[in-house]
């Protein structure tokens, strides 16, 4: 009776035998199922995480490409102006011109938003002072220039004053340099003061041009160099990603069969 209990009851089992059900096949293989799940996974977010950073590289780079971009044209620009300085004379004063009147129309707006507040009338005062100049710069730009002119040898003349004087009777460790600086303020100074007001259609743009063209530079250095940096680091991880990748799939290789005969035992 046992025997045929027995017998009846080992087919009915999926037509399995009962060594395999002994042997635990069947759990060895949910287990080895339940480790491959997370292994999948891992692999998924690790391709994630080693998108992200690629990503993030291309859009600095490409932020660093337009940064080189605008030094270049400004470079451009700044090489343009010194050869036309009479036309980079204008355009900087029709340029300052606007920017004073748009900011007095800012602070315009700004004081009336504030009007509560204790220093209303000096930010209208100001803010129509600046509309006032702008308008004036726009309306007269040979004038403005000339003035403007003026105004640039007064500062190189005192700025060259206060730094000889200061190094002088400082004699610190840049005392040379300093000495030089205010030498060499004194000489320019004096060099538009002696030709003025007939260099002031050129005085404004020559500065504003020199000002363009360096400014281009450095920003043009530091893209070009902020690009050659990413890409030596692009190279190294590509240079390291494969062994760490041959390490991951090896500890992978040796734990699986580690785990199979766990479970066959």
């Amino acid at each position: 009776m046992c025997r045929m209990l027995s017998g009846s009851v080992e087919p009915m089992i999926g037509g399995v035998r009962p060594g395999a059900l002994k042997g635990g096949s069947f759990m060895g293989a949910d287990r080895s199922d339940q480790q491959d799940e997370p292994g999948r996974f891992g692999r998924s977010t690790s391709h994630r995480g080693h998108f992200e950073p690629q990503r993030e590289k291309k859009q600095l780079s490409r932020s660093f490409g337009v940064l080189a971009l605008l030094g270049l044209l400004l470079v451009a620009a700044g090489l343009v102006g010194l050869v036309y300085t009479g036309v980079a004379t204008l355009t900087s004063m029709f340029l300052f011109g606007w920017l004073l009147l748009a900011g007095g129309v800012i602070g315009l707006a700004q004081a009336v938003q504030a009007r509560k507040s204790n220093y209303f009338w000096l930010a209208v005062v100001v803010a129509a002072v600046n509309m006032a100049a702008g308008f004036v710069i726009l309306r007269r730009p040979e004038a403005s220039a000339e003035a403007l002119t003026m105004l640039a040898a007064l500062l190189f003349l005192t700025g060259g004053v206060f730094r000889l004087v200061g190094s002088l009777v400082v004699r610190g460790s840049n005392f040379g340099l300093t000495l030089v600086q205010g030498a060499f303020g004194i000489l320019l100074g004096l060099l538009i003061l002696s030709n003025w007001p007939g260099n002031s259609l050129y005085v404004i743009g020559t500065f504003f041009s020199l000002a363009l063209l360096f400014d281009g530079l450095s920003l043009l250095a530091l893209g070009l160099a902020a690009r050659r940096i990413l890409g030596q680091v692009k190279e190294d991880q590509v240079g390291t990603g494969p062994g760490e990748a041959d390490g991951v799939r090896g500890t992978a290789g040796k734990t699986v069969p580690g785990d199979q005969e766990r479970s066959n035992n």
